[in-house]
């Protein structure tokens, strides 16, 4: 439960950053994903992406997330702005693509933005490699 002065600052927060944290449509786990990443940050938080990819373009970008609300909203925010993009084009994310999105994602919580990014590169990554060994995608690759 949020007691006033977390519930008065998330109110300061924008409302993309607001969504961000309280939007669960693309948490959790996909089955079965054509590339997977995970990052772990220095802070201890940890960040998994999930993607479903068809014909070059992500179809479907899921997150898993073990840390605060400010990591969160940054996974939440890279697949948001990466679901239905092609893949040459989800190369170009930043985490200031993220931070500029979120608006009030303090600077002290930056690392976060380039922790959900670099578990997507991590996830691109993956895919490219699976695409060179297709017959590796039935096993897990956690």
């Amino acid at each position: 439960m949020h007691d006033e002065t977390s519930a008065r600052t998330f109110a300061e927060h924008s409302q993309n950053f607001q969504e961000m944290v309280s939007r669960v449509e693309r948490y959790g786990v996909l089955e079965k994903p054509d590339g997977y990443g995970k990052r772990v940050g220095d802070c201890g938080d940890t960040v998994e992406l999930f993607l479903s990819v068809r014909g070059g373009q992500l179809q479907l970008v899921t997150f898993k997330v073990e840390g605060c609300t400010n990591t969160v909203a940054c996974a939440n925010t890279v697949s948001y702005l990466m679901e239905g993009r092609i893949l040459s084009d989800a190369w170009q994310l930043t985490p200031e693509n993220v931070i500029d999105f979120l608006e009030t994602l303090g600077t002290d919580h930056h690392h976060c933005a380039e922790l959900a990014v670099g578990a997507f590169y991590n996830a691109l990554a993956d895919y490219n490699r699976r695409q060179l060994e297709p017959w590796k995608k039935p096993y897990p690759q956690r």
